[in-house]
């Protein structure tokens, strides 16, 4: 079931359904610029997506954060528009404005009606384009990314899942947090930002996604209008820029097992367990996800009915995955009472090694969680800002369109044999664990 390729060229094509009425379709603008909808003529809303492919691992050393920062600069005004500004186009028409920044993307994004995707895409374009990124603006946005990383870094589960990443994935620049630090902050001033902006958001890296009640041809034509209205110079001769490529991970970059305690005065102590996992594009990912559902998708899941069900020793506890364009990691969750850390960690390291292993009961419980993916993705594209995404990941991610239904028939066609292979796999691999809770930092648990 291959998907439809999404050639870095030139041009308009049909993606998915006939040339008249297509479900999605996508353009490539002069400068590269790429505009992918998809037309859903039951909404009467839209919404619009801004990609840029620049995430926190592309930051220059020293900087970390400054990606994250831009995204909250761009907020601040225009030579057009005030932040107040900014923020009354969408608040007059009822409209939901937003971003967010990745490891690998940053997404600048509005749902609004309709007869206001001309707004939307006038101001996401200006923004994108046109922000004053004053030195004023860069020192008072300081001091509210500054509060942000407090507030984070009061939320135990938040610093618990960053420790982790960091374990796991070593000295490779995903490990790094996405906000930065309070010290790499203080460093950013307004000529650096502005060089970050300068480098990375230039026509061939602009993906815009829209989704609902749209049309293509008339999206692309306001796009183009708006972004030669910016000043932005679009070369009828560019290709858009290439993508990230699945490269090997330098021997030594990842982490080999390592255990990191955080001690807070808490009263549970957060604990994840990570491996390392597969790359965005590996074709494993799908029996990877079957796999996360086995065990910590949801109430009937091995860890939830083992830890939570029959020991009672956790509220929350679940299994997630991460994957990235060269890398990837793999962990399960549970917070507990500290003094029932050991008991937790316990079954959470059981439970894995016992997925890679054939038991004809097991094929059940692969067969229904195959069941609960293929229903969640269908109900999780219910909703026009999850379309927007999946059309912007398809494009910076993949490289090629996956239809509803070709991405139901790839988890379909995972078996009992896939799932027990990627498990073994998993098993094998190097253990990370990251605690934080009213521990020494010094504490030892064992894996």
């Amino acid at each position: 079931m291959p998907g439809v390729p999404l050639p870095l060229t030139r041009g308009t094509s049909t993606v998915a359904g006939e040339a008249e009425g297509a479900l999605v379709r996508r353009t490539v603008l002069p400068g590269g610029v790429r505009v992918l909808t998809e037309h859903d003529p039951a909404v009467r809303s839209a919404t619009l997506g801004c990609w840029v492919g620049v995430g926190s691992r592309d930051e220059a050393p020293g900087f970390l954060g400054a990606t994250h920062f831009l995204e909250h600069l761009l907020f601040k005004g225009t030579a057009r528009r005030s932040a107040l500004d900014i923020a009354v186009a969408f608040d007059a028409v009822g409209g939901e404005a937003n971003a967010v920044t990745g490891k690998e993307h940053t997404c600048y994004y509005a749902r609004v009606l309709d007869e206001d995707l001309p707004l939307a895409a006038d101001v996401i374009t200006d923004m994108v384009t046109s922000a004053t990124l004053s030195a004023e603006d860069v020192d008072s946005e300081r001091g509210v990314i500054l509060e942000e990383l407090a507030m984070n870094d009061d939320d135990p589960a938040d610093v618990v899942h960053e420790k982790v990443a960091e374990a796991v994935l070593g000295d490779h620049p995903l490990g790094r947090p996405i906000g930065g630090t309070a010290e790499t902050i203080a460093a950013i001033d307004a000529a650096h930002v502005l060089g970050h902006w300068r480098q990375h958001y230039t026509p061939d890296m602009l993906v815009f996604t829209a989704a609902g009640s749209v049309d293509h041809d008339a999206l692309c034509e306001l796009l183009q209008r708006e972004l030669e209205r910016s000043g932005t110079v679009l070369d009828p001769s560019a290709d858009p820029a290439g993508r990230r490529h699945a490269t090997a991970v330098a021997a030594g970059t990842h982490g080999a097992g390592r255990h990191v305690v955080v001690r807070r005065a808490t009263e549970q102590a957060n604990v994840v367990i990570g491996t390392t996992a597969f790359t965005a594009t590996d074709e494993r990912r799908y029996a990877l996800s079957v796999l996360n559902a086995v065990l910590g998708g949801g109430m009937s899941s091995r860890l939830f009915q083992e830890v939570r069900e029959k020991r009672g020793l956790a509220y929350s506890v679940y299994s997630f995955a991460s994957n990235y364009s060269d890398s990837g990691y793999f962990g399960l969750y549970a917070g507990c009472t500290p003094g029932k850390t050991d008991q937790v960690i316990e079954p959470m390291t059981a439970e894995p090694r016992a997925a890679g292993r054939a038991r004809s009961r097991r094929r059940r419980a692969w067969r229904e969680a195959s069941g609960s993916l293929r229903g969640g993705l269908v109900l999780g594209m219910e909703d026009t800002g999850s379309r927007m995404t999946r059309l912007g990941k398809a494009e910076l991610v993949y490289g090629e369109y996956v239809s509803l239904d070709d991405a139901l028939g790839r988890i379909g066609s995972v078996t009992a044999a896939d799932v027990q292979q990627v498990a073994a796999d998993l098993a094998g691999r190097p253990r990370s664990l990251a605690v934080v809770g009213p521990f020494d930092e010094d504490r030892t648990f064992r894996l």
